[in-house]
C-alpha cells in the first residue's frame, strides 16, 4: 500500500487519506509549523530515501533512514536464537530495505515503544509475516488496524525466550520497554525508545509526559516504571536515536536518574 497516507511530522502511515493526524493533534506531539502535511511511501522513495543499516551493540542492528523521517528515531534488530525482534519501528521501506534485514535473519516479532513510532508498522509486518506487539493502553492510536497487530494488557508480556515486554507506562499509558536477558556479553539489555530516555550525558536517562512541549511525567508514573525494572537487570540502554545507549551499569544509571528526577520534581522546599 505504497500510496497510503503518512504525517510528515511524526512519520505514521494511515489506513485512508484524512484531514488531521490525530497522534500529532495530542499535546505530546505538535502539528508542523506549516500546517499538517502528508506524504507516502512512493513519495519517500521519489525523494532519494534509503536504508541506514549498521551495528549498534552486540547483537543489535540499526535499521533508520537516510534522509530521516517522522522524528528520526531508528529501530533495533534484537538478533536472538529463537528469532530475531524489531524493536521501535522507523517509516521507510523498501525491497532493498526488506533483503538487507533478511540477510541479518529476518523479522519473528515486532514490537513498538509508543504511538509516535508506529510509522508503517503494517507494512513490515507483512513484508517480513510477524506479529505487532502494542500494549492494549494503547490501542486507540492505532492508525491502520490490522489482524497483524497484537495487544497484550497487564503489566509484563514474554515475547520469546529471555524476551520480556514491560508497560512502564512513561510517556504514554502504554509505553512499554524491551527487556533482553539474554543479551551477549552483559548481564542483560534493555530497549527503552524514548520511554526511558537515553540523554546527551549517556550515563542518564530522562521521563518525559512530552518532549517537544516539555511536560514532565508523574511522578507516581516513574515510580510505577521503576518499581517493574527491578527484577530485570540490565547493563545497557539502547535509546531511540543513533548511538543514545548507556554501554554499562544500565540498572543503577535508570535507578539513580529516577532519584534525581524524583528530587526536582518533588522539591517543594519553601525558596530561600
Amino acid at each position: 500500500m505504497n500510496d497510503l497516507p503518512i504525517c510528515l511530522t511524526c512519520g505514521v502511515q494511515y489506513a485512508g487519506s484524512r484531514e488531521d493526524c490525530p497522534i500529532c493533534e495530542d499535546e505530546r506531539q505538535y502539528v508542523g509549523w506549516d500546517g499538517q502535511r502528508w506524504t507516502s511511501l512512493d513519495a519517500l522513495r521519489r525523494a532519494g530515501h534509503r536504508a541506514r543499516i549498521e551495528e549498534e551493540g552486540p547483537g543489535v542492528v540499526g535499521v533508520g533512514t537516510v534522509p530521516a523521517t517522522g522524528i528520526g528515531q531508528r529501530a533495533l534488530l534484537v538478533r536472538t536464537p529463537a528469532g530475531n525482534v524489531l524493536w521501535d519501528m522507523v517509516t521507510y521501506l523498501d525491497d532493498d530495505v526488506i533483503r538487507q534485514v533478511r540477510d541479518l535473519g529476518g523479522i519473528s516479532a515486532i514490537a513498538i515503544s509508543h504511538p509516535h513510532y508506529y510509522g508503517t508498522m503494517v507494512d513490515w509486518a507483512h513484508a517480513f509475516d510477524a506479529p505487532v506487539y502494542i500494549h492494549a493502553l494503547d490501542r486507540e492510536w492505532v492508525a491502520r488496524p490490522d489482524d497483524s497487530v497484537v495487544f497484550w494488557e497487564g503489566d509484563t508480556h514474554e515475547i520469546g525466550d529471555g524476551l520480556t515486554l514491560v508497560n512502564a507506562g512513561v510517556h504514554f499509558a502504554g509505553g512499554q520497554v524491551l527487556h533482553w536477558r539474554d543479551a551477549p556479553d552483559s548481564a542483560g539489555a534493555l530497549f527503552s525508545g524514548d520511554i526511558l530516555q537515553v540523554v546527551k550525558d549517556r550515563r542518564w536517562v530522562g521521563f518525559m509526559y512530552s518532549y517537544p512541549n516539555l511536560i514532565p511525567e508523574r511522578p507516581r508514573t516513574v515510580r510505577r516504571a521503576l518499581s517493574l525494572l527491578e527484577r530485570y537487570p540490565f547493563d545497557q540502554v539502547y535509546g531511540a536515536w543513533w548511538k543514545h545507549v548507556v554501554r554499562t551499569d544500565g540498572s543503577e544509571a535508570v535507578r539513580r536518574s529516577a532519584e534525581r528526577y524524583l528530587d526536582f520534581a518533588l522539591d517543594d522546599a519553601p525558596p530561600v
